[in-house]
């Protein structure tokens, strides 16, 4: 009986090794990546967070608002109008509008 026990205990105990060597293993991986992560990242200007506050929220309005005036005018001339060169100037005018309008919304 102890024979028994001494086997499966040194059964269980090489399989433990055999686990705990993989998992040395992956860790070591998991180091080098994070090393090299590290490194690159490092070479990697941080981003700005997002401007906060109740003018840059009103800007993001009043931007969204041209946005969807200027679909819903090419949708509106593209639905009304059966010519491309009035479709496609009504495109290109608003493509070159649309700045301008928000600059001068928010000066």
């Amino acid at each position: 009986m102890s024979k028994e026990r001494a086997q499966r205990r040194a059964e269980r105990e090489r399989l433990a090794a055999i686990e705990a060597t993989a998992r040395a293993a992956e860790q070591e991986r998991k180091a080098r990546r994070d090393a090299r992560v590290a490194t690159l990242t490092r070479w990697v200007p941080k981003g700005r967070g997002r401007p906060t506050g109740v003018i840059a929220a009103r800007n993001r309005t009043r931007t969204r608002m041209v946005v969807v005036s200027v679909i819903a005018l090419n949708v509106l001339v593209w639905v009304a109008s059966g010519d491309w060169a009035v479709r496609l100037l009504a495109l290109a005018l608003s493509v070159l509008i649309a700045p301008i309008l928000l600059i001068l919304m928010t000066s």
